[in-house]
């Protein structure tokens, strides 16, 4: 667009909380295809047809995002949540973001635990699991193609790679060494990190915008010593009051009880987004606690990206079926399940608010001023490996049908391939390529 059409477009009318709500739960409705994909929704949305903020602002918060553990698309809504109307629009945007999701995953939890045994969902699974592992390595292979830019970063997505597949490695241990090696190799070989932004992109203009470039932050957005103290405090009360509150109702060895505290673990770990952080979520829950198995990781993973939201709301399905399978309400396993759902939601996504609530303030400080490009493009180099590492360990689980035995299940490794080419080549949408694996693995069920 001309310069001088720009400068004749009128800035928006400022924006009523009422006509963002209605657009945070349209969001939290339609956000299917990952964070990746949220954030292409949000930014066409409220930076390009709504203005109501700009470019600069919009990157500048999902700068941020990314430099924090969780799931960065829903920080994002919650941050221009808050920015535009207080608290009450953090928790608004935050929450609509992430309640259609987690409603529809607790209600596929209880028809997965209480109907999955039947030949129909059963087939179904068969038909998408596959399909799961073309969407991890789509994603490894997209965000490689943003990301992998040097030699430098290419060397630490493989060792990323190396460290989780073959040595095991824990995955907090990955990602501070690769920021390590990336704030070092900045100094040393800045050609090899400093490669600038790959997420950003050309500078683009769509006219003036209700928070614009240049507009001051608001007074709720000043940075002060005294509020981010209080608020992390304040945070950090909620996070142990709801941990004694479980111990004191059923004991520390309880499974509720567990789960808050190994799913508060998970929320500050979660860098790099769901698929880089599940093959800690399976350590835990599969492994040490013994909640679910393997299979059912699995089959949890496929109903996660069937739904909308953050995928990293599959630990509301690990918790649905900790809990169910823990009987800790006896006859009521429904309601054991709702219970392990929303404690592990709760743990998970608080801190989330509790990030942007107490930092972003900091942040509208700094605008202009961060200085991490070669730490943070070492642990999205990082991520890539760890991404691939978990699609060889999906593939491993639904390509072989006796773990035990190298016997092969030909029939879902050519779902994944015929998948996988459909995702990178032909840019097939998530829910498509998913309702297509589904209806053919449901055919699959009714042959003889």
């Amino acid at each position: 667009m001309h310069e001088n059409a720009i400068a004749a477009i009128p800035a928006p009318e400022p924006v009523s909380l009422r006509s963002a709500f209605w657009y945070w739960l349209k969001l939290g409705c339609v956000s299917f295809g990952g964070p990746a994909g949220q954030i292409a929704m949000m930014h066409a949305e409220l930076v390009e047809k709504r203005r109501w903020i700009s470019e600069q602002r919009f990157l500048h918060a999902l700068n941020y995002c990314m430099l924090l553990p969780g799931p960065e698309a829903t920080q994002l809504a919650i941050y221009i949540g808050w920015l535009m109307h207080r608290t009450r629009g953090g928790l608004v945007a935050g929450l609509l973001f992430l309640l259609p999701s987690l409603l529809l995953l607790i209600m596929l939890s209880w028809i997965y635990m209480a109907y999955g045994h039947v030949s129909a969902i059963a087939g179904v699974l068969y038909g998408v699991k596959p399909a799961v592992v073309a969407l991890v390595l789509a994603a490894a292979w997209r965000l490689g193609r943003r990301t992998l830019r040097t030699p430098g970063l290419q060397l630490i997505a493989l060792l990323a790679l190396l460290a989780l597949a073959v040595f095991q490695l824990p995955f907090p241990l990955i990602v501070l060494g690769a920021a390590v090696l990336g704030a070092a190799g900045g100094y040393l070989l800045p050609k090899q990190f400093h490669t600038g932004s790959a997420r950003h992109g050309g500078k683009q203009n769509h006219g003036p915008a209700l928070i614009d470039d240049h507009t001051p932050s608001p007074v709720h957005a000043r940075f002060g010593w005294p509020r981010l103290l209080m608020t992390s405090l304040l945070g950090l009360l909620m996070i142990v009051l709801s941990w004694l509150l479980l111990a004191w109702l059923g004991g520390r060895g309880q499974p509720l009880a567990q789960m808050a505290v190994f799913f508060s673990k998970a929320a500050l770990l979660t860098f790099g987004g769901a698929y880089a952080v599940l093959p800690y979520l399976h350590q835990g829950a599969v492994d040490h606690y013994h909640w679910l198995s393997s299979a059912q990781m699995m089959d949890g993973l496929a109903l996660g990206e069937t739904t909308p939201g953050p995928l990293i709301m599959i630990v509301a399905f690990i918790g649905f079926v900790g809990a169910w399978g823990q009987s800790l309400f006896g006859d009521q396993l429904w309601l054991a399940g709702l219970c392990g759902a929303l404690v592990t939601a709760w743990f998970t996504f608080l801190p989330s608010f509790v990030f942007i609530f107490a930092g972003a303030p900091l942040v509208e400080a700094t605008r202009g001023n961060l200085h991490l490009d070669a730490p943070l493009n070492a642990v999205s180099a990082a991520v890539v490996g760890v991404i691939a590492s978990l699609a060889l360990f999906f593939a491993q689980h639904v390509f072989r049908l006796e773990l035990a035995l190298p016997h092969w299940d030909w029939l879902a490794i050519a779902i994944a391939v015929t998948a996988s080419v459909a995702l990178i080549n032909y840019q097939v949408g998530t829910i498509k390529l998913l309702l297509a694996c589904a209806i053919f693995g449901l055919v699959l069920s009714y042959l003889p």
